[in-house]
């Protein structure tokens, strides 16, 4: 990240990473932010170039794999991608069949290319030891992902193949009725101030993995796969810049089971993609509470576009996992459907609490359409999930300048629901030339928010 590009940010949201008084009064938006903000698109799409690879071919055939769905195929894998890294990168093969493994690591200049399946191992052990990540937003040593890659440029996982997370058969989904000592010992760590290398979980704790985790990579790319049944969130890159996820197919089902999570990143474009899942299908993140302010790294530059919802969950969602701020997202051309076997629950989803401090501004969407939507078309929420004992201190967010144009959505309990915090208001939001049909309620609930302005919106036939 440009060094100016941090002081600006932490500028903005204060000296302490956030921190803000109570009642404190924002001003009117930005010059920047009276022009048009979609010029900035081509800008950012401009920045972002798919990594490219050299022509070799190295088949996990070669190096032990047998793809007969029983065969533990983890040290070919292992092998392959070393061999390819060593050579100065090319294409790790994964031809027909189905070939069983546990955590694969990826290196730079590897394209690991599945033209069969991956089907990953369902015990526990097959991800140890454990690895520098980040769970729910804090950092801490806990399984490795399913796919991982740690501090590398030029990484690809290519379809046309299928990625199998096999989490049903493993132990993840008991993880979750499990977790919850581990998850508040990680969180009273993080409030704590102790040093992350010490906050170490894996081998008889209950954090369940990623599916495919990128970590402070330059240069990704996912493209084409079908990605099915992980454990956790699907595809979580973290502090990463330059990141394309394009033409791929995600189903999940069961808790805390994402799409896309961009966290802390720069410069990302998500598209052509369709999200079957059983929680939030692409959310933008950016670290949570404490840890996430210490971290203080943005998710910005970001754009989705021309993306399938079929649920669960928001399909445009921002946080709530969000205290290292979010900044310059553009959403543009989504479509909600009803899925075979959920709904989507929100068309555009903003989530934060008083715990999370950081600050989310410039959120642009425009044409999203389709339904239903399951619980509300548009909800931006300040007071999201604060309940259970406290882990730090309580520092206010801050929601400014989300402007929606061009939205067409049906079949909702509501059209537009804004519950801000009263300590720091939402301040600046736009919703224009829109219309929302099939509404339970169709007045716009709004509360602690300044300077909303909705103009040509109808609801049920009716302007509002």
């Amino acid at each position: 990240m440009r060094d100016s590009t941090r002081r600006e940010f932490l500028k903005a949201a204060g000296a302490a990473g956030g921190l803000l008084a109570a009642g404190a009064v924002f001003g009117p938006a930005s010059a920047a932010a009276a022009e048009d903000p979609w010029t900035r698109v081509p800008v950012i799409l401009g920045r972002i170039r798919p990594p490219a690879f050299p022509p070799r071919v190295f088949d996990i055939r070669s190096y032990g794999a047998v793809g007969d769905n029983t065969t533990d195929c983890t040290p070919a894998f292992k092998a392959a991608i070393t061999a390819c890294h060593a050579a100065g990168g090319g294409r790790v093969l994964v031809p027909a069949g189905k070939f069983r493994t546990g955590k694969i690591h990826l290196k730079s200049r590897v394209d690991l290319h599945v033209v069969g399946t991956i089907r990953f191992r369902s015990d526990a052990a097959s991800y140890l030891p454990v690895v520098f990540t980040r769970w729910q937003g804090i950092e801490c040593l806990n399984y490795s992902p399913f796919i991982y890659a740690i501090d590398q440029t030029d990484v690809a996982i290519t379809g046309p193949g299928t990625i199998d997370g096999n989490a049903a058969a493993g132990p993840w989904f008991d993880f979750d009725g499990k977790r919850g000592p581990d998850w508040e010992l990680l969180q009273q760590q993080a409030a704590d101030g102790v040093p992350v290398q010490q906050r170490v979980f894996g081998d008889q704790h209950f954090l369940k993995p990623n599916m495919i985790q990128f970590y402070r990579c330059r240069n990704v790319l996912v493209e084409d796969v079908a990605l099915r049944d992980p454990a956790m969130w699907t595809v979580h890159p973290v502090l990463c810049r330059n990141v394309t996820v394009r033409n791929v197919t995600i189903y999940s089902r069961g808790a805390m089971v994402d799409g896309v999570d961009p966290e802390s990143c720069a410069d990302v474009h998500v598209h052509g993609c369709s999200f079957d899942t059983g929680d939030d299908g692409t959310v933008i993140k950016s670290g949570r509470d404490t840890d996430g302010r210490r971290v203080g790294v943005p998710s910005e530059d970001i754009v989705i576009e021309g993306n399938d919802y079929y649920g669960r969950w928001g399909a445009i969602t921002v946080g709530s996992e969000m205290s290292g701020g979010v900044r310059n997202v553009f959403a543009q051309d989504n479509r909600i459907h009803a899925g075979s076997s959920y709904k989507s629950f929100y068309g555009v989803y903003v989530k934060t609490n008083p715990r999370r401090g950081g600050v989310v501004s410039d959120l642009h969407v425009r044409r999203l359409t389709g339904g239903p939507v399951d619980r509300g078309a548009i909800f931006v929420d300040m007071n999201y999930s604060l309940t259970g004992p406290g882990h730090g201190p309580i520092v206010q967010p801050v929601i400014r300048d989300i402007h929606i144009s061009d939205v067409h959505l049906d079949d909702s309990p509501f059209a537009l629901k804004i519950s801000g915090a009263a300590e720091s208001p939402l301040t600046g939001f736009r919703l224009a030339d829109s219309t929302f049909t099939n509404i339970d309620t169709p007045a716009p609930q709004i509360s602690n928010a300044r300077d909303v302005t909705l103009t040509n919106v109808t609801v049920n036939g009716e302007p509002v």
